[in-house]
């Protein structure tokens, strides 16, 4: 590599895998799957949390959120500890302009400076944030490298915006982890309309890329934050909320690939860094695929750690996933299933929260993803599995220890609210705490 190349990140809100190149049918995303039939596309990429700050955090720190202390969202007064190393602030240090357009979630409004960002672009809907990264790209001529983190609103909710036009909800492919109704249907139609949208201004971008003749210099990634706002995705730990898309596309790296290693996203930015010849962080949770893309030799994942503490209330949860077995721990008295504020008043909330609602969750979960990828059946108390719940117990256990994981020591309080609290009105015979 004679030079440093450029760095583009697109990352959207709350996407999973809601892609057509990810097997999503009835689904228009053409810029995007071309994008992966000529890059990499990774379908065993995971959040290390379902939620939206303290999974970016994760992306931009290489840590999980317990160790970066980004455990909650950024808005809600959660923040990166101060003595904590960013993508971008790691950059600007080795010469690159970094650039943010568009959304960041890791900290609160006005701090992107104290991440790292030197230029601050335009915000907006995806269609505003492209036009300003396309003009960027089109009128630069700066010598040194850069690196622009792209981040699009889409597609969070609320998903009716008269700015996006639905799919035919008939049309639309309702996931299996959620009753087909009218109401799922429109959702999941809207869903796709803001799907679409940001599609479109992922091709503009990578058009204007091509037209400026940086597409030879530049490293692309596509990815986002967790899995699509419905209940049992987003702010879960099931396979639905924390399975993401990763795209890759850059000099040097193969083309037209499917990579299926487990991985986290703790892991892309030491990837990113020895992509740029940088010297790698200390004391990170990840380490680089590079050598795997490469055809190097490569220590291949045999699981990878996943979180939940706050979101918009307390939800303390933990585990770990390998490619055939998940492990969850859940502390204190909470629902069966989880479901986020922005999703318990919409049709799909309103369409399963009675039966989550009425059951408290277990203590620990265990799910044999090859037999049942769905995770429906909890077999922790099957006698044939108990050496396998051992071990992932074991595994969790000294993971907890050796991170010094504050939920050892009981609850924590959010930075609003104490940890006992619970947001929603139940009678007073309710189980939850």
């Amino acid at each position: 590599m004679t030079a440093p190349h450029n760095i583009i990140l697109m990352i959207c809100h709350d996407l999973g895998r809601h892609l057509g190149c990810f097997g999503v049918k009835g689904i228009d995303t053409p810029n995007i799957d071309e994008f992966a039939r000529d890059g990499i596309l990774f379908d065993n990429y995971f959040c290390t949390a379902a939620q939206c700050s303290p999974s970016r955090g994760s992306i931009i720190t290489g840590q999980l959120p317990h160790n970066n202390g980004l455990m909650g969202l950024a808005h809600l007064g959660w923040e990166l500890h101060e003595e904590v190393m960013t993508l971008p602030k790691y950059l600007d240090e080795h010469g690159y302009d970094t650039h943010l357009f568009g959304l960041q979630h890791e900290t609160a409004n006005g701090g992107e400076k104290e991440l790292g960002y030197r230029h601050i672009g335009a915000g907006g809907s995806a269609s505003k944030v492209a036009e300003a990264v396309s003009d960027f790209i089109m009128k630069r001529q700066a010598p040194n490298p850069f690196f622009a983190s792209v981040g699009f609103w889409e597609p969070h909710r609320p998903y009716d915006s008269p700015e996006y036009t639905p799919d035919p909800p008939n049309d639309v492919d309702v996931p299996p982890y959620l009753p087909d109704t009218p109401g799922v249907r429109l959702e999941i139609s809207q869903l796709q309309g803001m799907v679409r949208a940001m599609d479109e201004a992922v091709g503009q971008i990578l058009k204007a890329l091509d037209e400026a003749g940086k597409q030879d210099s530049t490293l692309v990634i596509f990815t986002t934050d967790h899995g699509i706002a419905m209940p049992r995705a987003k702010g879960t730990l099931y396979d639905p909320g924390i399975g993401t898309a990763l795209i890759m596309q850059g000099p040097d790296l193969p083309q037209g690939v499917v990579e299926s290693s487990l991985l986290s996203n703790v892991d892309l930015l030491p990837t990113i860094l020895e992509y740029g010849g940088l010297p790698p962080l200390d004391d990170i949770d990840g380490y680089s695929f590079l050598p795997l893309l490469k055809g190097k030799p490569y220590h291949r994942r045999e699981h990878i750690f996943v979180e939940m503490t706050w979101h918009d209330r307390y939800n303390p949860m933990r585990g770990i996933r390998t490619d055939r077995y998940k492990y969850l721990r859940n502390f204190g008295k909470r629902p069966l299933v989880y479901i986020p504020a922005d999703i318990y008043d919409s049709p799909s909330g309103k369409a399963v929260r009675e039966e989550y609602y009425k059951t408290v969750r277990p203590a620990e979960e265990l799910y044999d993803l090859k037999s049942d990828p769905k995770e429906l059946h909890n077999i922790i108390d099957e006698p044939k599995y108990q050496d396998i719940a051992k071990s992932l117990q074991s595994r969790l256990t000294d993971w907890l220890e050796q991170t010094n994981d504050p939920l050892l020591k009981g609850p924590i309080s959010g930075k609003n609210e104490p940890a006992a609290d619970y947001w929603h009105v139940v009678d007073n015979n309710s189980p939850f705490e």
